[in-house]
């Protein structure tokens, strides 16, 4: 059994549920011999044709809706995996799934994989004012992929992230990909997605899906727009977050309701498809995210990308090539904004290269993954019982 390890899945969307969900999926589909190990979560109807096993959970204060797992106390899930004989466990988060997968690898003497996902610092200081106490909760997390077999990052530019928070072991880039890609259909939902979002003829449609955490840089993208107000656009956020409330409340002081739309969370991908197809551009402006699968969600349906210069999650984006990009300043990416919208040959050409450049199916990752696991599997067999890992030297048991 193939063990995926995350503290958050669906019904929580985000990218890293995403992620795992079509590891899931795509690996049940070829191998039928892959599980799921997450939190509890009360909202969660796990009809998939592979197990999800559960554990003990509370919400997480201020980051609803994550929730913090408690698997040593939970006995019954403790005998249901103690039953389980795994040949790998890959870990996406360095929290209480990713301690579990840690001890079962060394249990039943199996490869570990963990991948580095996000940029924990950034979470950890907003909600942690002393430094110190961040610093020792970074160094735990760094220890926690030193005890890896193999560190993987979604894309080549995460690695200076991880090197930064310490990690000097090798990495691996394995890319995402997107479940998302435009069919004979696309032209019309496009035309009937804009005619009931009430798109008129001449305006621009803009498009974030993500959480709502300023984190995210939404703030950046409401004070841009403010400067382009009297241009014809239409934005729609999609998601939701702890500054939701906030957002609305600035787009009503601005008098821009009539422009800035929320959506809420839309956890049918249909109905997410349809909003891509019908935007024509994209704007993330994050300097938060490592590789955001909504880049190349949009990416994959022909709307592409304004991002920031020289931000991790720009890594693979060539301006006015496969996407575009902007200085760090509100009035740069107004401009932008508004070149681009007096352009739309070049946004529906640079469109159409995004989805050649940067977007790879889900099932093309899993294949992928699916070689990489059994190449570290094989190469485990023959390990004697006391290997190095990450650079730290431990005796399996």
């Amino acid at each position: 059994m193939i063990g995926l390890f995350n503290d958050c899945f669906p019904p929580i969307m985000d990218g890293v549920s995403l992620t795992m969900q079509n590891y899931a999926f795509w690996l049940h589909k070829k191998t039928q011999n892959v599980c799921v190990v997450t939190p509890k979560n009360p909202e969660a109807e796990d009809c998939t044709g592979y197990p999800v096993f559960r554990y003990s959970s509370a919400p997480i204060p201020m980051r609803k809706p994550y929730r913090l797992g408690f698997p040593g106390i939970d006995w019954p899930f403790q005998l249901k995996l103690s039953r389980l004989s795994f040949e790998l466990a890959h870990a996406h988060c360095p929290f209480s799934s990713g301690k579990l997968a840690v001890q079962i690898a060394r249990s039943q003497n199996i490869p570990l994989i963990a991948t580095f996902h996000s940029k924990y610092r950034t979470d950890m200081e907003r909600i942690i004012s002393n430094k110190y106490l961040v610093d020792l909760l970074i160094k735990k997390i760094v220890r926690f992929y030193e005890m890896a077999d193999e560190v993987w990052i979604p894309q080549a530019s995460v690695e200076e992230t991880l090197r930064e928070y310490g990690y000097k072991g090798k990495v691996e880039v394995v890319n995402n990909g997107s479940d998302l890609t435009l069919d004979a259909s696309s032209a019309l939902l496009r035309i009937e997605t804009r005619r009931r979002l009430g798109i008129r003829e001449g305006e621009s449609m803009f498009l974030f899906v993500g959480q709502h955490i300023w984190e995210k840089n939404i703030g950046f993208i409401l004070d841009s727009l403010a400067l382009i107000r009297d241009l014809p656009f239409q934005m729609f956020f999609v998601g939701s977050g702890y500054a939701y409330q906030e957002m609305v409340d600035r787009v009503a002081e601005r008098n821009l309701s009539h422009k800035i739309h929320f959506l809420g969370n839309v956890a049918d991908r249909n109905v997410l498809k349809s909003y891509y197809t019908a935007a024509d551009l994209f704007l993330f402006p994050s300097l938060y995210d490592n590789a955001p699968l909504v880049v190349r969600e949009a990416a994959g349906l022909h709307t592409p990308s304004l991002l920031l210069r020289d931000a991790t999650c720009a890594d693979e984006i060539v301006d006015n090539y496969n996407g575009f990009l902007s200085e760090h300043s509100v009035d740069f990416f107004a401009d932008r904004l508004q070149e681009l919208m007096m352009n739309p040959k070049l946004v529906g050409d640079v469109g159409l290269r995004a989805s050649s450049t940067i977007v790879r199916s889900w099932e093309d990752i899993a294949d992928e993954v699916y070689d990489r696991y059994q190449r570290l599997i094989h190469k485990s067999r023959y390990n004697s019982p006391r290997c190095f890992t990450g650079g730290v030297m431990y005796e399996r048991v």
